[in-house]
């Protein structure tokens, strides 16, 4: 089967189309025949050598899929083979063919595409479990981080469906197409931007060094919750801003998919399908390209001028 290896660590020219054996489903395996893949950050920190465990070339990034179950090893019903499935492989996905535990697929309803799922996927199974641990409730006043990114995005919809009150931090180039998602208020980020304070709520898929400086911009009781890191790890003396915020009783959360079981990602997962084949939540696909051209997938990706998940098809 053909699929796209890291072949050198560092930029996406490492990326390459090539030959490998086609997996074989073992005792408590089925295998997937790929459809389409999602192109995310923790891919892009697994090719630079940047993610724990993969610092060495050679292997096969991806952490989902969508396609049609092709086989199953021993130990798994046959029922299984043809029917439309979202998996979480963790790695191994830019391929036409994956092994994976039936323990790890969401059935992907009648009326949703491969692609549609893909931009669903892992973006709105973090943004969800992100709200949950944040305990949104309607009316609150709500600010995203790196709105126009994918996790951030499906952030934006979700609150805006759950009837806080959401204020957007995105680029200028998106900013207009996250308005459109039904925001309260859109800031546009770049140098000394303005951020007011007062927020019940932060959702923060982007950290980096300026992490300080928003925890400072939460009300009393606020929570703020961090899922994800694109603009690098905080500065080692952010825990100083907690501590000078120790009156309002911040809470400060992480957030990792890592962390949830297979049962619980697959209940929000077939939650958040439900809600697209219901037209009430939009899955956000910003550009689709073929597996071979994955290297041009990642470019696109770090640019971070497209609104929407990046998907290869298989």
């Amino acid at each position: 089967m053909k699929a796209v290896t890291v072949e050198k660590l560092g930029g996406p020219e490492g990326l390459i189309l090539t030959e490998v054996a086609d997996p074989v489903a073992r005792a408590g395996e089925v295998v997937v025949a790929v459809e389409a893949s999602g192109v995310g950050l923790v891919d892009a920190f697994q090719r630079r050598g940047q993610f724990p465990g993969f610092d060495r070339p050679g292997f096969i990034p991806g952490a989902e899929v969508a396609g049609r179950v092709l086989g199953t090893g021993p130990g798994v019903a046959r029922e299984w083979i043809g029917k439309h499935v979202f998996a979480l492989v963790r790695t191994g996905g830019y391929a036409q063919r994956v092994a994976v535990d039936p323990g790890l697929l969401i059935p992907i309803p009648p009326g949703l595409s491969s692609v549609e799922a893909i931009a669903l996927g892992i973006n709105g199974l973090v943004a969800k479990f992100s709200l949950l641990r944040a305990g949104l409730r309607p009316g609150e006043r709500v600010l995203v981080r790196g709105a126009g990114g994918g996790i951030g995005s499906s952030v934006v919809q979700l609150a805006v469906l759950e009837g806080a009150r959401v204020t957007a931090l995105t680029s200028a180039s998106r900013a207009q197409r996250v308005a459109d998602l039904g925001v309260e208020d859109v800031i546009v980020r770049q140098a000394g931007t303005d951020v007011p304070g007062g927020f019940d709520v932060i959702i923060d898929p982007v950290a980096g060094p300026e992490l300080a400086t928003f925890l400072q911009k939460l009300r009393a009781n606020g929570r703020y919750v961090i899922n994800g890191v694109a603009a690098g790890f905080p500065t080692p003396d952010f825990g100083s801003a907690l501590i000078a915020s120790f009156a309002k009783s911040p809470v400060l959360s992480l957030l990792s998919l890592d962390s949830m079981g297979p049962a619980e990602l697959a209940d929000v997962g077939q939650a958040l399908f439900g809600l697209a084949v219901t037209r009430k939540l939009t899955p956000l696909v910003g550009m689709t390209l073929r597996l071979e051209e994955a290297a041009r997938a990642h470019e696109v990706l770090e640019d971070g001028q497209v609104l929407g998940k990046i998907v290869l098809l298989a």
